[in-house]
């Protein structure tokens, strides 16, 4: 387990933290120095061999495991796909849909979990938007009332992207397999960052570049098995197809495993890059992860509300996150997210449907209180 109090250990873990102040996880990730060192040591022992030496599908196995404990899956529920909307797309692209199946889904979730649903209109699938007070603020309420006895499908983000609002998703996981409805989630704003099951899931998509400090373009995809039968892999290869001795067979015959989504060559690198992330945090522990981002948000709440800074999101309480999104009424977002980049601080600059100016501070549990006490600081010279 990383020890945060030693200063030395921590930087050596997580080099960025040399030279920049790194809260922006809700985009793209830094790599930490042992998912480097993944990736850097599989990319070097190919060049003495070739890509699948030895052990690398034994590797890759058992990386297919990790991913399944870290949200409560079996092993051969998963393939090892990136990025999120690659299994998004597949989810939606997989099922057989009818004229007159209806869609549920949040208009103001991030575009890769709007478009693999919407898209499905041209085969007379109706879409229907949930319609929460605040983008992501979607409750079990709020999805039990849309409900009707044509729905099929819900589709979700455990966290949405911009105002950290974390959704329930065992209760409405719970009220949907009730009720024989479908629910798929896009997991990237949470795995990594917070305790996330798969319990009431029946689809799951999730790239490692966020909260799993993990490489872009690895990723893990959750196809509960009851549902192989009824998901059918739209990309086909040697790989998910028999193919004896490389050779094309008259029938299609899959695996009995999740490897029937994985149409070839997969991203090994990425994959190792992955799993070296994940069980640094597993190191952790995702409770005491999920604990740590809340005591960093509480720090930063409490000291940006006295300035007058408005919150866009939930500040605390269980649907909390680790993103913190906000504005100031007196002042330009981007030129606030300037200054902290002349500070040497990174945080993302984002906008709502009505163009309104953000900035969003995602930091992970590796980040510390002096860390957000410098974003304070530099946020405060900028209003003076």
């Amino acid at each position: 387990m990383i020890r945060l109090d030693d200063e030395a250990a921590r930087l050596d873990a997580f080099p960025v933290a040399r030279n920049t102040i790194f809260m922006a996880h809700a985009g793209v990730t830094v790599l930490p120095r042992a998912v480097a060192d993944a990736v850097v040591g599989y990319t070097r022992r190919s060049s003495e061999q070739h890509q699948e030496f030895g052990s690398v599908l034994h590797d890759i196995a058992e990386s297919r495991a990790v991913a399944a404990r870290f949200i409560g899956a079996q092993p051969e529920e998963i393939a090892l796909l990136g990025p999120t909307s690659l299994g998004l797309s597949l989810f939606a692209g997989g099922l057989t849909w009818r004229a007159g199946d209806e869609i549920l889904c949040h208009r103001d979730d991030y575009p890769a979990n709007v478009y693999p649903w919407i898209d499905l209109r041209r085969l007379g699938v109706e879409v229907r938007y949930l319609e929460p007070e605040e983008p992501g603020a979607i409750t079990p309420e709020l999805v039990r009332a849309a409900l009707s006895p044509r729905t099929r499908l819900v589709a979700l983000a455990s966290c949405h992207y911009l105002t950290g609002y974390r959704i329930d998703v065992d209760a409405i996981g719970s009220l949907l397999r009730e009720r024989g409805v479908l629910f798929s989630v896009d997991g990237i704003q949470s795995v990594g960052a917070f305790p996330l099951s798969v319990r009431h899931v029946d689809f799951l998509s999730a790239d490692a570049h966020k909260w799993m400090l993990g490489p872009m373009a690895a990723g893990i995809v959750y196809v509960r098995r009851e549902h192989f039968s009824r998901l059918r892999p739209i990309l086909l290869g040697a790989w998910n197809v028999a193919s004896p001795d490389f050779i094309a067979q008259d029938e299609i015959h899959l695996p009995d495993t999740a490897i029937r989504y994985e149409p070839g060559a997969l991203n090994a690198a990425g994959i190792f890059g992955m799993r070296a992330a994940l069980e640094l945090i597993g190191g952790y522990g995702i409770d005491a992860v999920a604990a740590r981002l809340l005591e960093l948000k509480g720090q930063l709440v409490s000291a940006l509300h006295p300035l007058g800074f408005r919150f866009y999101g939930p500040v605390e309480g269980p649907n909390a996150s680790g993103i913190t999104t906000f504005d100031h009424p007196a002042a330009s977002m981007a030129a606030l997210f300037r200054r902290l980049e002349e500070n040497g601080i990174a945080v993302s600059l984002r906008h709502n449907r009505q163009r309104r100016e953000f900035i969003r501070v995602s930091p992970h549990f590796y980040n510390t209180p002096a860390e957000i006490d410098r974003v304070v600081a530099v946020l405060r010279e900028g209003l003076a």
